[in-house]
């Protein structure tokens, strides 16, 4: 498998992000293997918050979540997903399939030999979080979902998803920076829609980011539906806590925190709070707050 690998000047002096990289290598899949990167910080020994990203974020979206967690105690692990920030990006559109994505956090995860883990998803991150979720709740001793779902295809998946969709593959620059901006409730300074921009110095490193929302399942007969209907009869008996924290301004998941609620059994009985003005990366409009629910929901 052909990749792409940005250069690490890119990462040079970034706002709020002055954490040490990590990296593992994973599968591709085709005989070969690629980096993945992530951040690990706080006590080793700690219990783990696994934070993921989701589309076209990397884990700088988590850089203002980060100290809070890792001062009430726990330590972080908050991986780039492959094809974003400092990891790999295969060349191909066809490289990036759902199952690919899930085989690599879970090599991740593996490799590093987590367990007990707090999962704080958003976006592509609950995407492949709760079908992890799904596949190995004895992995997991809470749950985090933000602005997120696991889709099977058998739903409509909104308007403002189908436009999005849209807007991904005909758009001629896919601006992260400003995709991410457009995504935010509060304004982004220059430099920080620089960072988002950062792991991708032109249009050839964004083909993951291209991809990512043509592998969300749309219709029953999605490649992914069988695999994520198999993760949901599993979460429907998921009775270890379950929090939704959503943010008052996302279009997107508005609809998937009651659905989760209802279907989770480790929902009842929990805090579910709704984060105000946050758009759909409440993370960065609202990652200070975020992290406060976080560890609360652990210490509770």
């Amino acid at each position: 498998m052909e990749f792409l690998r940005t250069p690490d000047e890119r990462f040079a002096n970034l706002p709020g992000y002055p954490f040490a990289p990590h990296y593992v290598q994973v599968d591709d899949s085709e005989g070969g293997s690629l980096r993945m990167h992530y951040l690990d910080e706080g006590p080793a020994g700690a219990p783990v918050v696994l934070m993921l990203h989701g589309e076209p974020s990397w884990s700088y979206l988590y850089r203002k979540m980060i100290p809070i967690v890792t001062a009430a105690g726990y330590r972080v692990i908050a991986p780039d997903l492959i094809g974003f920030g400092k990891s790999d990006k295969p060349t191909q559109r066809t490289d990036y399939t759902y199952q690919r994505h899930v085989d690599w956090v879970r090599s991740l995860l593996r490799q590093l030999a987590l367990k007990d883990m707090t999962l704080v998803c958003q976006d592509w991150g609950g995407l492949i979080g709760l079908r992890l979720a799904g596949e190995h709740p004895d992995w997991f001793a809470r749950v985090v979902a933000a602005n997120t779902m696991l889709p099977t295809g058998d739903h409509h998946p909104g308007e403002a998803f189908l436009k999005w969709q849209a807007f991904s593959q005909k758009t001629p620059v896919f601006g992260v920076g400003f995709i991410v901006m457009g995504g935010c409730a509060t304004p982004m300074a220059p430099e920080v829609i620089a960072a988002y921009d950062a792991p991708f110095p032109d249009e050839s490193y964004k083909e993951g980011a291209r991809q990512f929302p043509l592998l969300v399942p749309v219709t029953p007969e999605d490649p992914a539906a069988p695999a994520n209907r198999a993760a949901w009869e599993t979460l429907m008996k998921f009775d270890k806590p379950f929090l939704c924290a959503f943010s008052d301004k996302d279009p997107i998941t508005a609809k998937a925190a009651p659905v989760l609620q209802k279907l989770i059994p480790g929902c009842a009985g929990q805090p579910h709070t709704t984060i105000e003005n946050g758009g759909h990366f409440l993370q960065e409009d609202q990652g200070e707050k975020l992290a406060e629910v976080v560890v609360a929901f652990i210490r509770g």
